[in-house]
């Protein structure tokens, strides 16, 4: 029987201690009114998620558009939170770590999942490198990309961990490749209620790499394209309707894809389609620093490739674009003294862009 989002259950803690509805209600009003402000935001979404709409307001990121507010299901997030159990075979008073804001759905939904599964969840503020007990176990830790490289030879002390949020890097899975604990690069948005599928990054055994492992969906979610190649997510328990995104992805089954890149990033350049995304791949470990790709308007290409980078001037070593295809060189290189970010963090392109008149 599926839990209702107005249970709590009862061997579900919170930083060592357990709390019952009330209990949660009142720790909630305690984090708002004298927490440091990661609890405060902790708190604030615990009071959301106790009061008597069967909805929250989730912030979206705007790395893929203007940040905007909508709606979720409590129900749906609850539905989420115990797909991702079912998959990852967390059971009640497991240990979990969340060291992500609580103010964005990756963070809320690890809340979510230690209240629903019955999870002991300790809190740490965001940071880089989470300060945390590295004598304690945990069963399940969620990452960004920078914290999870700055966090690569704590892994000892994690089971399973999961990453979103950003490209995870080359340098990054080779720093994790002989880890034991399990980890999976996560793939979904606010609009999908956290993360719909994962992509194992290590402890590969016989033919499985790197190269061969793709995206799977969590239990009871298919996944097909529209015409412009587009992943759409058909996913029942989370919304009522199916979900059209615009990332252009390679199916291997209806619960297997490869994502290869955003369809507003696609160029079209002398009729070459490129995708900034793999392009950004391959030259991951190649240059320090921030940059992305993208195009400019050129009138015998009609679009040309660009490598935009953040920098006080331009010292690229032209020699790294050996790793390209032929197409996939950049034409020219410009230097962006510091992008625009969105409210999360992540390179706000079309604003950078905007910004240097692109």
């Amino acid at each position: 029987m599926i839990p209702n989002y107005t249970n709590v259950h009862l061997k579900f803690k919170l930083d060592g201690l357990s709390y019952k509805y009330d209990d949660l209600m009142e720790i909630a009003y305690s984090y708002v009114k004298e927490g440091e402000p990661y609890q405060q935001d902790l708190g604030n979404f615990l009071l959301d998620w106790l009061d008597r709409h069967d909805y929250v307001v989730v912030k979206t990121s705007g790395s893929t558009g203007k940040p905007k507010s909508i709606k979720i299901k409590k129900q749906a997030m609850v539905n989420s939170a115990i797909a991702t159990g079912d998959f990852f075979n967390l059971q009640p008073g497991d240990k979990v770590l969340n060291c992500l804001p609580s103010n964005f759905i990756a963070g809320k939904m690890m809340i979510v999942r230690a209240i629903m599964l019955g999870l002991e969840l300790d809190m740490t503020e965001p940071a880089a490198l989470p300060l945390i007990d590295y004598e304690k176990d945990y069963t399940f830790c969620a990452f960004t990309p920078m914290q999870l490289k700055n966090f690569a030879k704590y892994l000892q002390s994690i089971k399973v961990a999961i990453v979103g949020g950003g490209m995870v890097s080359k340098p990054i899975i080779e720093s994790i490749k002989d880890k034991k604990p399990l980890v999976y690069e996560t793939y979904g948005m606010t609009e999908t209620v956290s993360h719909i599928a994962v992509k194992k990054l290590n402890n590969f055994s016989g033919s499985e790499s790197i190269e061969t492992s793709y995206f799977n969906t969590l239990p009871d979610i298919t996944v097909s394209q529209d015409e412009r190649n587009c992943l759409v997510i058909d996913a029942p328990q989370l919304s009522d309707k199916k979900i059209v995104t615009n990332d252009v992805v390679k199916l291997h089954s209806n619960t297997s894809f490869e994502w290869l890149g955003r369809y507003d990033n696609v160029v079209n350049s002398g009729g070459i389609k490129l995708f900034p995304e793999q392009i950004e791949k391959k030259l991951q470990n190649k240059i320090k620093g921030e940059f992305f790709i993208a195009s400019k308007p050129d009138d015998t290409l009609g679009e040309k490739l660009i490598l935009v980078m953040e920098a006080k001037e331009d010292n690229l070593d032209r020699s790294i674009f050996d790793v390209l295809d032929k197409y996939e060189k950049p034409k020219e290189v410009i230097v962006v003294p510091k992008f625009k970010e969105t409210s999360s963090g992540k390179i706000h392109r079309k604003k950078t862009l905007k910004m240097i008149n692109i």
